[in-house]
């Protein structure tokens, strides 16, 4: 894809690529983290501007789960909605069907179209609910 918009294929895109799929979800610093292992020179600043690269491309996405840093996955991925535990940070999915009642009503009475795949939901998971963080 990269080649055929007249950009390059460098081994730091590569890698980076490589890391947001490797990871699942990932924020800028742990895919700065997993790059480093294989190519120690790779500043953040050039993890960033890889990211926005390979989104606008649509190749990764991002979306926010926290106060800090967007989280980023592979474009290609379901959409889904995440679920983000304030207690222990977990991240989980669920199928994006479930929140089309709300995205329906929001189109029909607000002219106002969700980005599924951008929604977190942020609660306390169950393990942390038991008493018992993960």
């Amino acid at each position: 894809m990269l080649r055929s918009r007249g950009l390059r294929l460098t081994a730091q895109r590569q890698l980076v690529l490589q890391a947001v799929l490797d990871l699942g979800h990932a924020t800028p610093e742990q895919v700065h983290t997993a790059v480093r292992e294989v190519a120690a020179g790779v500043n953040i600043t050039t993890i960033y501007r890889t990211l926005e690269l390979l989104e606008r491309l649509g190749l990764v996405t991002h979306t926010h789960l926290s106060h800090g840093s967007p989280t980023y996955h592979a474009a290609g991925e379901h959409q889904h909605i995440h679920l983000v535990c304030r207690e222990c940070g977990a991240v989980d999915e669920i199928d994006p069907e479930l929140m089309r009642p709300l995205a329906d009503r929001l189109a029909a009475d607000r002219n106002f179209q969700v980005d599924i795949g951008h929604v977190a939901l942020f609660g306390v998971c169950g393990n942390c609910e038991d008493g018992e963080p993960t």
